[in-house]
Formats: C-alpha cells, structure tokens, sequence
C-alpha cells in the first residue's frame, strides 16, 4: 500500500512539473537511430556547448534562468543551428513554467513532432524538421482560446531577433 501511495506521489510531482528534470537526468540517451542532417561531431563544432547539449543531447535548461522566458520585446525567434524562423512573439505566452512557451510555431512544417517516451514520461518532443535537432516538448495545456498548445522550448535553443 505504501509503495503504491509513493509511486502516485512521484508520478504527480513529475507531471507537475512538465518539462523540468533534475540535472541528472537532463540528458537522455542518444539516440544512433535519430535522424540528424549532421553528425554530432559536426554540431559540436557549429553550436556552443550549451546549444549542443540541448539540441543535440536532448538537455533541458533550468527553468527561470533562461534567456527568453521573461522577454516580452517583439521579434522572432529563429534556430541557433539553421537560422530558420520557428516562432514569433505574437503566439508568445506566459505559461508560467520557466521556458519561453509558444501556442504554435510560424510554420508547422519547420517542426516535427515525436514520441518521447525517456525517464518513465510519455511526452511529445519537438524537433528542428530540417536538422533533426532537440528544441523543447509539446503539452496540451496552453491557452484554450488559442489552440489549447504550449510549445515549450529551451532558449538555448533559440536566437531571438528584435523587429
């Protein structure tokens, strides 16, 4: 009875907290099979180490100490791997969470979505469509009279471009 009790305690407590993970567990496996347009060795010279880990090691950035959750000047957003424009300011929320959060990209078919099935959490990721590259997950629970989508992503991932 009391090993049921604390595994719903902790399966709450994760999905309270959505995208955050304990350092130690903010970098799923890679994954040989994950179709990138470069090879790891090839984006760790392209990007910083901080975008390598969360674009291609899947990490998370911590939650409030980011570059984009508070910003609320306008612009786009565009990826730190492509330069491509992947979100804008206009569908730009505050969720509240800690990471920028968006209700939809600028076009759906920069992104893709896939299963993300790590640390004992089904959860839907969102890829770079053209590089393969980690961004942030999808959740259910963003603005109702907005889609009812919150895209929430790493800033690290991101390079905002003021208008």
């Amino acid at each position: 009875m009391k090993k049921s009790v604390l595994t719903i305690l902790l399966l709450s407590i994760i999905m309270i907290f959505g995208c955050q993970q304990s350092k130690s567990q903010q970098i799923k496996q890679y994954d040989p099979k994950r179709k990138m347009s470069k090879t790891p060795a090839e984006w760790k010279k392209k990007l910083t180490a901080n975008q390598y880990y969360i674009m291609v090691e899947s990490g998370t950035e911590s939650p409030f100490h980011n570059a984009y959750d508070e910003n609320h000047q306008k612009g786009v957003y565009v990826s730190a791997a492509t330069g491509e424009v992947l979100f804008s300011s206009d569908d730009k929320f505050d969720s509240g969470t800690g990471w920028p959060s968006f209700v939809k990209p600028v076009d759906s078919k920069k992104v893709e979505i896939v299963r993300d099935s790590s640390f004992g959490m089904d959860r839907d990721e969102v890829i770079e469509r053209s590089t393969g590259l980690h961004l942030g997950h999808v959740f259910d629970d963003g603005p109702a009279d907005r889609g009812g989508k919150r895209y929430c992503m790493n800033s690290g991932a991101l390079i905002f471009i003021k208008k």
